[in-house]
């Protein structure tokens, strides 16, 4: 078994070895994933933050050996707030653009290494402990409205509706798994709108009632979720209400809080 961390913005992670294969989610900087197999170019990988599984190009990962990764696997992350941040790969001499919710371990006077590679970093991060505040969600929620929608996406440059609030909910120091359907697992279930509360997680089903997209409740009868953008819209017991379209797009299914 070998192990890996990502040392770029953000890498493709695709559901077969080839660079036309569908994208399923993202790796940020600082993520850390066990490798499972190689064909040719392609590791199928494992994330280690949400066990999420996929394929990316080995020329897009740092490869670590196992003293590395477990060091690096018990120190405590902390997560960058700063939409884009330029970091400093002091031992290459070259900047890296670091986006919102890239993990940084064990930093000391804005310092950290990586398998002996210096960085300096002085971007806002998340507290390593921290309480769980509600504001705090809906506040980090924000940050990503018009993102557009992009399958697969965790940044503010392309996200998706479960990468969306698996972004912000890891901001606050909540781990979510990484699909809509997984995520409405977890969490304690609601039974009415009128009992929801800011920051529960409201998921949304098809016609075959099958779970395929999630919001965040922000109050006021208002969800922010990722559709088309990250967008702000109405919400009642039927589902969301898009205000610019006169219609009901999403159907309501189940509500769930997470804090």
């Amino acid at each position: 078994m070998k192990f890996g961390i990502c040392l770029l913005s953000v890498v493709p992670v695709r559901s077969e070895p080839s660079d036309t294969s569908e994208m399923v989610t993202q790796v940020l900087f600082g993520d850390l994933i066990v490798i499972n197999e190689k064909i040719n170019n392609w590791l199928k990988i494992r994330i280690v933050y949400d066990n999420y599984e996929g394929w990316v190009d080995d020329k897009q990962i740092q490869i670590i050996d196992k003293d590395e990764f477990n060091r690096l696997n018990k120190e405590t992350s902390q997560y960058s707030l700063d939409l884009v941040e330029v970091l400093q790969d002091v031992t290459n001499n070259v900047l890296i653009p670091v986006l919102i919710g890239s993990c940084i371990r064990n930093i000391e006077n804005n310092q950290f290494s990586i398998q002996g590679k210096k960085f300096i970093f002085s971007g806002q991060l998340s507290l390593p402990e921290q309480d769980i505040f509600i504001n705090s969600v809906i506040e980090n929620a924000m940050l990503f409205l018009n993102a557009p929608y992009l399958w697969g996406g965790k940044t503010p440059f392309g996200i998706d509706c479960s990468g969306f609030t698996q972004t912000v909910y890891k901001l606050s120091g909540v781990k979510l798994l990484r699909d809509a359907s997984q995520q409405a697992t977890q969490g304690e279930s609601i039974s009415l709108i009128a009992e929801a509360e800011p920051g529960d997680l409201l998921f949304f089903d098809n016609n075959e009632e099958t779970i395929t997209h999630v919001g965040i409740l922000i109050g006021n009868q208002k969800v922010i979720h990722a559709s088309g953008k990250v967008r702000i819209d109405k919400i009642d017991h039927q589902g969301i209400y898009n205000e610019d379209l006169k219609k009901y797009t999403h159907n309501l299914r189940l509500i769930k809080r997470i804090i």
